[in-house]
């Protein structure tokens, strides 16, 4: 069976975080999401947060009027946000859990516990035909309860992973690249599409990228951090390049 090709998702949020950092309207997040595409980027994600500390409703709603390419929303499982998406009206919703006190998101969405309340969420953002996805940890009863859920995508958290690559910690690289390669291979076989995403950068992209049952990298705060060294339009490259390296070891 041939491997299908890899997307790149390129995260926009941290623009907007050092926009902020100083008030007014530069750098522009949008400008630096035309520049992704431009450089190879095949979608723009955004998290409009509830305390909005990056990304605000315009930036959605400009994205959502000036992109030209698909428009992936991340967001809390929570009616205020589930309005937005509708009135935007999105490519896609990527359903992530969310605290007000965190950094940056810490762990995948408890969606076997919180199935009654994800539920009719989802199906009211497929009936806009909005594409739905779930940000998961890589877990076989995981993918089998997003399957009952009715949820087409999960995206599997891969922060877990990039911690140990951080560490150089080698058993638990191991340990956590066979979960993501059994949940891919789980989740896709019950016919479920699979991301993943979330603290991927230059040195611990390629290992995932090699999974053969994920279709799409979703990557931001990497991306913007280069950015700060070798251009944004050069960051991507640099971040598609070596996606591709390691989609050819599937093959090889």
């Amino acid at each position: 069976m041939k491997t299908p090709p890899l997307r790149l998702g390129v995260n926009i949020d941290h623009v907007a975080t050092l926009r902020n950092a100083r008030g007014g309207v530069h750098p522009d997040p949008i400008r630096a999401a035309h520049m992704a595409v431009l450089a190879g980027a095949d979608g723009i994600t955004a998290h409009l947060r509830e305390d909005r500390r990056h990304i605000r409703d315009q930036d959605m709603e400009r994205l959502k009027r000036q992109l030209f390419a698909p428009l992936n929303f991340e967001m809390a499982a929570t009616p205020e946000m589930i309005d937005v998406a509708t009135r935007i009206h999105p490519h896609a919703c990527c359903l992530v859990p969310e605290k007000r006190e965190e950094r940056t998101t810490e762990g995948g969405l408890d969606i076997i516990s919180g199935a009654s309340h994800l539920r009719p969420m989802i199906q009211q953002l497929k009936s806009q035909g909005i594409r739905v996805s779930l940000f998961v940890e890589p877990e076989i009863a995981v993918m089998d309860a997003a399957c009952e859920l009715g949820a087409p995508v999960v995206e599997l958290h891969t922060g877990t992973y990039c911690e140990a690559v951080t560490e150089g910690d080698e058993a638990r690289i191991s340990h956590e690249l066979e979960r993501l390669r059994r949940a891919a291979a789980h989740g896709s076989g019950i016919g479920l599409e699979i991301h993943a995403g979330h603290g991927l950068a230059l040195d611990s992209v390629r290992p995932v990228a090699a999974i053969p049952q994920i279709v799409e990298l979703n990557i931001g705060h990497s991306l913007i951090g280069e950015a700060i060294f070798m251009g944004l339009d050069e960051a991507v490259r640099a971040m598609r390049a070596a996606m591709d390296e390691g989609r050819a070891q599937v093959a090889a």
